[in-house]
């Protein structure tokens, strides 16, 4: 009997070892990024977003670009590459806005009433070029834009590199969903 409680033993180990084993090579063989892009794929351009919008923040295009080509650099397989990329993404900033969304109570002082916003929106609208040399019928033109709402009465220069951050992130999560995963 005792023999028989071994090779019982005997087998669920070996069981347990192949479903380990098993787990380790199915997991090495699949990504977990979600891209859809080609086994092909293996270089990516991404040139310097200037700045065109009318209102100027000096380091929006610098953030932007850095944060655009890290996303690509460190969620794929992608290298990055400076002549005849697989992959060219580039564009500019064509709107950075900050405007009132909700207005508080009118207060009156000597000059008249004075309304207040109780509310900012900072826009950043950014226009992308993609080209695909792979497969260019996935290749486009499009503009991406987002939002962030903050109360006004916080100190706008001491938020504004955080609110232009998270604008940012939403658009590059955009940008890196249309060309990666292809949602």
């Amino acid at each position: 009997m005792v023999r028989t409680q071994n090779s019982e033993l005997t087998s669920g180990k070996i069981i347990l070892l192949f479903s380990v084993f098993a787990l380790f090579f199915l997991t090495g063989c699949y990504s977990f990024t979600g891209s859809s892009l080609s086994p092909e794929m293996k270089t990516v351009k991404i040139n310097t977003f200037p700045n065109n919008a009318a209102n100027n923040l000096p380091s929006l295009s610098q953030d932007f670009t850095v944060a655009l080509q890290n996303r690509f650099l460190q969620r794929t397989t992608l290298k990055g590459a400076v002549d005849k990329p697989n992959l060219l993404i580039e564009g500019e900033i064509t709107d950075y806005n900050i405007t009132p969304t909700s207005v508080g109570a009118a207060t009156t002082t000597n000059t008249g009433n004075i309304v207040q916003a109780q509310q900012n929106k900072l826009t950043i609208t950014v226009k992308v070029h993609y080209e695909n040399n792979i497969d260019p019928k996935l290749s486009f033109d499009r503009t991406y834009s987002d939002e962030a709402v903050f109360n006004s009465d916080l100190d706008l220069n001491t938020i504004e590199t955080a609110q232009v951050r998270i604008v940012n992130e939403r658009i590059i999560n955009k940008i890196f969903n249309d060309i990666v995963a292809n949602w």
